[in-house]
């Protein structure tokens, strides 16, 4: 039977992780069981060309789905099927459909020239001869490889060495790449170059984006969808502009006035959080589900005259922090 769906690319039921582990008990030596369960009961989709971030604290269960998303883990109940194939019994047709970059670990060949490795992994998922080439021209090319293909892998640089890990996920452009930390420990232009490239091969070939990780500027630029799981469990599920708005999260309006104005305190719509320079500049915090920033605005400049304003949007971090605190 053909359990694939060409609009899922990940379809996710009740799928549940657990493992045994063995504690000293007391002051004894004698070994207790425990069962941890590190991902509980997980239902989710993804559809095919969605970009989908994935974050959560460590520990709360992102690489163990990842594993068993991939086929590395079998589950312990529940079912998972990706690419609409099942991980564990079709991992082998299934490593030619994806590729995952895991931030902490190569599938380069650490001692030979970058060259080498691209070739060997072209060899591995049986490309032609010139769709490899092709292929790898293109890689070396968007991601400005040129200049380290003859160096050895343990000589590159952190952030060149990124770039061609991922470039080794993509050899066969697969339909979903799964990024597990992919720019940890990048400088500020490594990781721009990075997520250009990301975009500009999810739009041109429509390739299915699943990421983890702790930077979120990389949420910020690259996805449509959030997901977010605490405990094993998935705790938010939706997009960028609506966690905010779930967590209760303020925005804040950064008014700057022609003239020294008394601290404006007293709306019933917002909170005056800082005033600078005489009244000069006022910070006030307002609930997007209460008012807006024109209507804010528009009660600010009945007071005085506005020159500048900004818009201060809640930061991620903290927003996650709240959902964490409001599910448990």
């Amino acid at each position: 039977m053909n359990m694939e769906r060409s609009d899922a690319i990940i379809d996710m039921a009740d799928l549940t992780r657990q493992f045994t582990r063995y504690r000293k008990d007391g002051h004894r030596w004698r070994r207790r069981r425990e069962t941890l369960t590190a991902v509980d009961a997980m239902t989710c989709r993804i559809d095919r060309g969605a970009a989908v971030g994935y974050i959560g604290a460590n520990g709360a269960g992102k690489s163990t789905t990842i594993k068993m998303l991939t086929g590395i883990l079998v589950p312990t109940a529940g079912t998972v099927r990706t690419c609409g194939l099942d991980p564990v019994r079709q991992r082998r047709e299934l490593a030619s459909r994806i590729g995952v970059v895991f931030g902490q670990r190569s599938q380069l060949w650490w001692d030979l020239p970058l060259r080498e490795s691209f070739s060997i992994l072209a060899a591995i998922h049986r490309l032609e001869p010139d769709v490899a080439r092709d292929r790898t021209h293109e890689l070396v090319e968007q991601l400005e490889m040129a200049d380290t293909l003859d160096t050895p892998v343990r000589q590159l640089s952190l952030g060149q060495r990124m770039r061609a890990e991922v470039a080794a996920a993509l050899i066969h452009s697969p339909e979903l790449v799964i990024l597990d930390e992919p720019t940890i420990g990048l400088d500020v232009l490594s990781k721009q170059r990075l997520r250009q490239f990301l975009r500009a091969e999810r739009a041109e070939r429509g390739t299915t984006l699943l990421l983890t990780t702790h930077d979120m500027g990389d949420i910020e630029r690259l996805c449509g969808r959030v997901l977010v799981v605490d405990h094993g469990r998935l705790v938010y599920d939706g997009s960028l502009a609506g966690l905010g708005t779930t967590a209760g999260a303020q925005r804040v309006l950064v008014v700057d006035l022609a003239e020294p104005t008394p601290d404006i305190d007293d709306l019933p719509a917002a909170r005056l959080l800082a005033s600078a320079g005489n009244g000069m500049r006022q910070r006030l915090a307002f609930d997007p589900e209460k008012t807006t920033a024109a209507q804010l605005l528009a009660a600010v400049s009945d007071r005085a005259e506005v020159r500048d304003l900004s818009i201060e949007e809640p930061e991620i971090e903290d927003v996650v922090r709240r959902i964490y605190e409001s599910a448990r």
